[in-house]
């Protein structure tokens, strides 16, 4: 006898998806992480684009990472066209990401996963018996957006970062208010860590897994690194950031409208979890002391201790604006201009550590400044090989459950891996074979 389990609509996810699970004889048969959302072809939308008008169209990919997009997107023509920022512009956009990651992960924690360990059915029900801890939420997600705000003009698709720099940076008295509204943060990083840390630890089964990252020699950071690296099982792989096509291996499937990505035909997982493997040697005392608190050790077999990865993230980034902010305070009134731009034909490719896990803009210019081709690669496209492996996982260990739980246990493997879909499924070339 042939059973099916759907889920039509994946709540608490940005974008649109769910899954299909089909059952013979009580036997897991086939596994399905739909991808429904429409392709959005934004590679075809900045083609024949000045280098200028780059960025803030890749911006438009994510309203929640928008700023991973046009840091990412920059940095691709920087390379193209040879240019090296300052160092205080490498500040400002460590800055802006970590505002980024700050109001991203709160959001994740705290309004999407949560409700899931609470039993309610939403973010607002959870409030009616934990308010105090979704305000806790809420005051992070602003702090990010402040920092957002702050450096980037504003705290969704921010207007001051260019190709070579910024067109303006934040006054002394903003980042004093900076520090003021960081130092009351990294109380609630830390209360952050204490209520993850008191989640219930669900077994939906464990199972080896590879990781793969952007690799950041010298500290723990999302950007800056030239290498990605793949682990599993303790085996390490090196992919220089221009070969990213070797990493991925993108493959269409027909249940999805975002391909699929896997390495040496193994899927792969990014995000918070696989930057903790790849780079955890380089936390800060901080971080090291909320993976303790946490509970988190390795190897991570288990996909739902991404969002105690995102906690540990939270204590990490707080602490590292508050270091960012000083350095800037130092430099007092000093304001470096963008670095002049001359175009030349060439081609550049960057790497970022986005909130969900490893980005690459890839770029081609003509001899006018003008984009010939581009490719990018979004975190969520790259996790839906592993969203479905780890689906299967699950359904196969809890087969037995009655369809309603078995839904619940599916809905939350898929959110620990804080999917965007909406990022996923523009990555579709439709003039290109599969």
């Amino acid at each position: 006898m042939t059973t099916r389990i759907t889920i039509e609509h994946l709540a608490r996810v940005e974008g649109h998806g769910g899954v299909t699970v089909e059952l013979q004889d009580g036997r897991v048969e086939t596994v399905r992480f739909d991808i429904i959302e429409g392709a959005r072809l934004l590679e075809g939308l900045v083609r024949g684009r000045r280098y200028d008008e780059v960025a803030p169209i890749a911006s438009r990919i994510c309203g929640i990472c928008s700023a991973a997009h046009t840091l990412t997107s920059n940095l691709a023509t920087e390379r193209a066209f040879g240019i090296t920022p300052s160092v205080r512009t490498e500040r400002l956009r460590d800055l802006l990401l970590r505002g980024e990651n700050i109001q991203s992960h709160a959001l994740h924690i705290f309004l999407l996963a949560l409700p899931d360990y609470s039993g309610a059915a939403s973010v607002l029900e959870l409030a009616a018996d934990q308010r105090d801890v979704v305000e806790l939420g809420l005051r992070l997600k602003r702090l990010g957006n402040t920092i957002q705000e702050t450096v980037g003009g504003r705290a969704v698709h921010p207007v001051t970062p260019v190709v070579g720099g910024f067109t303006s940076q934040p006054s002394v008295d903003a980042l004093l208010a900076l520090r003021d509204a960081l130092q009351l943060g990294r109380q609630d990083a830390l209360d952050a860590v204490a209520v993850v840390a008191g989640l219930a630890r669900l077994d939906f089964g464990r199972s080896p897994t590879a990781y793969a990252a952007l690799h950041t020699p010298g500290g723990y950071a999302y950007a800056g690194g030239h290498e990605i690296v793949v682990e599993l099982t303790g085996r390490t792989t090196t992919v220089p950031v221009p070969a990213y096509q070797s990493l991925a291996r993108e493959h269409t499937v027909a249940h999805s409208h975002a391909r699929h990505s896997r390495w040496n035909g193994t899927p792969f997982m990014v995000g918070a979890l696989a930057r903790l493997v790849v780079n955890g040697q380089h936390l800060p005392a901080i971080g090291t002391r909320a993976m303790a608190d946490l509970g988190l050790t390795l190897p991570f077999e288990d996909p739902l201790d991404n969002t105690r990865a995102q906690a540990v993230e939270l204590c990490v980034d707080v602490a590292r604006a508050m270091d960012l902010v000083e350095q800037l305070l130092a430099d007092g009134d000093r304001a470096d201009v963008p670095v002049p731009v001359e175009p030349r034909a060439g081609s550049g490719t960057a790497a970022i550590e986005a909130p969900r896990g490893l980005l690459v803009h890839s770029y081609e210019y003509d001899e006018h400044g003008r984009l010939a081709r581009a490719d990018v690669m979004t975190p969520t496209a790259l996790n839906a090989a592993s969203v479905e492996h780890r689906l299967r996982h699950a359904a196969e260990r809890h087969v037995s459950l009655e369809a309603t739980e078995l839904k619940r246990v599916l809905e939350m493997v898929v959110r620990a891996y804080d999917p965007c879909i909406s990022c996923a499924v523009h990555v579709l070339d439709l003039g290109r074979a599969p």
